[in-house]
């Protein structure tokens, strides 16, 4: 796949699965702009990808971060190829849970970080795309508990209900937007080794649910260089005919029964 002359936003694309596909993108001649939540994030990120993205730090769901964004890649490399939204995260320290014991603090909490700074983001490359009269692409970060829930050791209401929305925003904007040659797709992982799972990845009953729920490659977490590939294919230039779609990146979780201790 060829990247050279091309341009992307990634929004949370300072650790875990943004910045695999960051460096994936960088590998691959892409210029980029990535947004982490902190500056020891970014930081870390300059480290492991050099000086050549722009990197700065800034929340999500403040409706400015996202035109800073844009503003800087127009600035710095003169269009915009597309945007890979990652940021999100979990409302379980805010309340959600199951629904009998949730707070009305974690559901508007969770929408708030996982749906509503979505749709800022891409509200803004959808008005940036249309502005210049560009074809782009956006690919949204999902999560396989949107459509395949597990009840035992997954249960965030909440959060399985944003990231269900996500799908349905994704495919509606999909729809209306198709006719300017804007693509809009969804990536739905499994639990992966980041930052947000580590409640689970020190949980060595969850990890053993896990070797059954997700049995590929001897039954594993995901590592965040699993979700590069499917973030290439689109993303790539040439990936001109997919949009609506939905692509679990899951080890088989969406089709494994999962065994308990």
């Amino acid at each position: 796949m060829n990247f050279k002359g091309t341009c992307y936003i990634i929004m949370g694309g300072t650790s875990g699965m943004g910045l695999a596909a960051a460096v994936a993108l960088n590998e691959h001649g892409a210029d980029l702009v990535l947004v982490g939540k902190d500056e020891e994030s970014c930081q870390s990120a300059r480290t492991i990808i050099g000086e050549q993205p722009i990197i700065f730090s800034g929340d999500a769901i403040e409706p400015e971060t996202i035109l800073k964004a844009i503003s800087l890649a127009k600035s710095e490399f003169g269009h915009i190829n597309g945007l890979f939204h990652v940021a999100g995260g979990s409302g379980r320290k805010f309340g959600d849970g199951p629904l009998h014991e949730m707070s009305l603090e974690g559901w508007n909490k969770t929408l708030h970080l996982n749906l509503t700074a979505l749709m800022l983001s891409n509200k803004a490359i959808i008005n940036y795309f249309l502005e210049t009269g560009q074809a782009g692409t956006i690919l949204n970060m999902g999560s396989v508990l949107a459509y395949s829930p597990s009840p035992k050791y997954f249960v965030t209401h909440a959060y399985a209900s944003a990231k269900a929305a996500i799908i349905g925003f994704s495919k509606s904007i999909a729809a209306y937007y198709a006719d300017k040659n804007i693509r809009v797709n969804v990536i739905a992982p499994s639990l992966f080794e980041t930052p947000m799972a580590q409640r689970a990845m020190q949980d060595d009953t969850i990890l053993s649910f896990v070797k059954t729920k997700q049995p590929l490659d001897g039954g594993r977490p995901g590592k965040p260089d699993d979700i590069k590939n499917a973030v290439l294919l689109f993303l790539a230039p040439d990936s001109t005919f997919i949009t609506g779609q939905v692509l679990s990146v899951d080890g088989g979780w969406a089709i494994s029964e999962g065994q308990y201790e």
